[in-house]
This record gives structure tokens, sequence and C-alpha cells, in this order.
């Protein structure tokens, strides 16, 4: 009963998610003969400083079909779509619901409080995993119909950094979600904190290259086939701890 209230609670959200990514994926595979065709145009472009410095790398990358897929879909569309479904699917939940009687309905549920976050933010949590990992298994599926390829284990192991790394994006919704009454002002904040890291991320990317974006979108691996473990586990911990800080206040709320 508690999984289903919380599928029906979060299906639209999801749904939306899943077809938006996947559409998206399909774009970054179908334009990748058309960024080839442009390819050699990219030489002429003469750009300085930081700029071109960007735009050269990202050239470099889409010289290659893993380059391409890596640069254009693990570290923008996927990473940036996703990290705002997290938040999406984090934000609201037991609180937001009091203005229409659905809290006193919950808590009349022969069930703690804890285990009815824990069941909320579980469902979320796989939400968010089957958000990671379809449509970036749907670019492998893909991919022979360019001629290329792309594994399905380079897909899954990124699709994983991106979970693990991010999931504390979602956590935080939820913490948020415990303080605040209402959807918008969870999401308004987990999003800006994710805009100020990410931000703050770009201008110390050359002496600091450890930021979490650079964990969700496995540039590690990418670059040297190693799996970011150590990274991976402290984002992990800091999502369980704001998971645990969400039950806490949500106990103590009064209802």
């Amino acid at each position: 009963m508690l999984w289903y209230k919380a599928w029906l609670e979060t299906r639209w959200r999801f749904v939306i998610g899943l077809a938006i990514l996947m559409v998206s994926a399909c774009g970054t595979v179908f334009a990748y003969p058309q960024v080839m065709r442009l390819m050699p145009l990219a030489s002429t472009v003469h750009a300085t400083g930081e700029l071109g410095r960007r735009v050269q790398e990202a050239v470099e990358l889409a010289r290659e079909y893993r380059g391409y897929i890596w640069s254009q879909w693990f570290r923008q569309n996927l990473i940036q779509m996703w990290t705002v479904f997290a938040a999406i699917l984090g934000a609201g939940g037991l609180l937001s619901q009091s203005s229409g009687g659905g809290a006193l309905y919950t808590l009349s549920m022969p069930a703690s409080r804890a285990r009815l976050l824990g069941v909320r933010a579980a469902a979320g949590l796989g939400e968010l995993l089957a958000l990671a990992v379809v449509p970036s298994l749907l670019i492998s599926l893909l991919s022979p119909a360019i001629g290329d390829s792309y594994s399905p284990v380079d897909a899954l192991v990124h699709s994983a950094c991106l979970f693990f790394g991010g999931a504390v994006f979602y956590a935080l919704a939820v913490l948020l979600s415990t303080i605040f009454p209402d959807i918008w002002r969870p999401l308004a904040i987990a999003l800006a904190v994710a805009a100020v890291i990410a931000i703050g991320e770009m201008f110390v990317r050359d002496v600091w290259p450890y930021g979490i974006f650079s964990l969700m979108n496995g540039e590690t691996y990418f670059r040297s086939r190693h799996i970011p473990w150590a990274g991976l586990v402290v984002t992990t911990a800091a999502a369980a701890a704001l998971l645990y800080g969400a039950a806490s206040s949500l106990e103590r709320q009064d209802f």
C-alpha cells in the first residue's frame, strides 16, 4: 500500500522525465552524423581564452563516437536534466499534502513516520535509477542505426556514477520537503544549490578537478577506465545522512 501510494504521488513526474530523457538520447545519437559532416569547419574556428579551449576540447572529443557521447550526453544533456528531475522527484511529500488532508490520512496508516519517508525515498531513488540507466542503454541500442556502437558496460558505469553521485540532490530536496509545506521552495533551493556548485566547479576546475559534477559524469572512468569509488562512497554517505536528517525532521513535526 505504501509503495503504491508513493508511486501514485510521483508517477507523472517520473514518466514525463523518462520520456524527455529518451527523446534527448535519440536526438544525441542521430545528431552525430551531422556533427561529423561539420567537423571540417571546426578547424576554421579561432576562439581564444577559456572559450577557445572549451571549443577545441569539444571538437577533439567529438572526433570519436565514445568521446562525443560522453561530452554531449553524460557531461551535458543527461546530467543537467537528470539533476532537475532529481529535485522534482524529491520535492513535495507528506507536508505538501497537509492542506488537502493527505497528511492525516497517511499518518493514520499503521506505519512509523520513518517508514513512510523511507518508502517514499526508496521509490524516488528507484525512479531516479531508471532515469539514469534506461535512456543511456537506449544510446547503446540505437548506435548501430548510424553505423557506430557504444558499450552497454560504459553506459551502465556512467549511469551508476550519475546515480550515486547525484542522489545527494534528491536527498536534499527530500530533507527540505520536511521543512517547507510546499513543493516550490524545496525544488528551488535544491536547484539553486546544484547551480551554485556547478558554476563554482567551472571556476576551480583547473585547480580542483574533483567536483561532484565531474564525479556524476564519470570523467575519471572516461579518461582512465577507473571507477571513482572514493567519491561515490562519499556522496552516497552524504545522501544517506540527508535522508536520515529528513526522517528525524519528520519525526519532530507536530501534525
